[in-house]
């Protein structure tokens, strides 16, 4: 196939092409961009292109590897790297809020709230924040499975209620 019928073959498949980039996308502009980037990686491997081969797959092979590579790029420019002592920040969204003054006021104040409760509600809901599960709870304060979870989510309800007007 010569330049100009690859060319040709190519533009007729832009709407197919566009379809495909909406369906990985469910962005137009992104979609736009990805049929735009597919376009020209295509006519710049116009040579790699082999014969009596289904050119359509072909196309659309290139958009979802383009896809992809896109996806993944952007999944790693997301990565934070913990490089505290401790990985304090290792779980925290990039967005937590740690660095403003009112973010670290909250978490003042919500410390203070579970401070506050009665300590039948207070251990073990600090246990469970800090991440044992209900079993081990319940029997390190040797107490019934159902009386431990219904302490902790009685203790959850209590900070919705203090703290309703932050939402």
């Amino acid at each position: 196939m010569g330049s100009i019928g690859f060319q040709n073959k190519l533009m007729e498949l832009q709407g197919n092409m566009l379809n495909f980039a909406y369906m990985l996308t469910s962005n137009r502009d992104d979609a736009y961009d990805l049929l735009q980037d597919t376009t020209l990686k295509a006519l710049d491997n116009e040579d790699k292109y082999a014969e009596n081969t289904n050119f359509k797959g072909w196309v659309f092979t290139i958009m979802r590897n383009i896809f992809i590579n896109n996806y993944r790029r952007m999944a790693r420019a997301a990565t934070i790297i913990d490089s505290t002592e401790d990985c304090y920040h290792l779980n925290l969204s990039q967005d937590s809020g740690f660095e403003t003054p009112e973010g670290s006021f909250s978490v003042q104040e919500i410390n203070d709230a579970i401070e506050a409760f009665p300590e039948k509600y207070r251990v073990p809901f600090s246990m469970h924040v800090a991440g044992y599960k209900y079993n081990e709870i319940a029997e390190k304060m040797d107490l019934p499975l159902g009386t431990v979870k219904s302490r902790i989510f009685f203790a959850r309800q209590q900070l919705q209620v203090r703290f309703s007007d932050y939402r």
